[in-house]
């Protein structure tokens, strides 16, 4: 569980980066979801938008595929959705 400093620093973190996976009308599937798994195991941090033409709650979304990935939401604004999860091989984000 990530406290209100961490997530205040992760998202200072990830305001330079840009998503790397889109929802659309197709929704969530558990392809994407190993997809964002490996993603968050390279990188950490990512984020996702979720397009208009989506059926998805962004909120709702974020908790879905946080749970299938054991990350952590760290914020859901607008489409946008940025997770955390801390790598095993790849660490490199050093929380506060």
């Amino acid at each position: 569980m990530l406290t209100s400093k961490q997530k205040k620093y992760l998202r200072k973190l990830s305001h330079d980066i840009q998503p790397i996976f889109q929802i659309g009308k197709g929704g969530i599937n558990s392809n994407m979801v190993v997809q964002i798994s490996e993603a968050l195991e390279k990188r950490e941090l990512i984020k996702i938008s979720i397009l208009q033409n989506s059926m998805e709650d962004p909120k709702g979304a974020a908790e879905e595929i946080a749970e299938d990935t054991g990350a952590e939401v760290v914020q859901v604004i607008g489409g946008t959705i940025i997770l955390y999860r801390e790598s095993d091989e790849h660490k490199e984000i050093n929380l506060p």
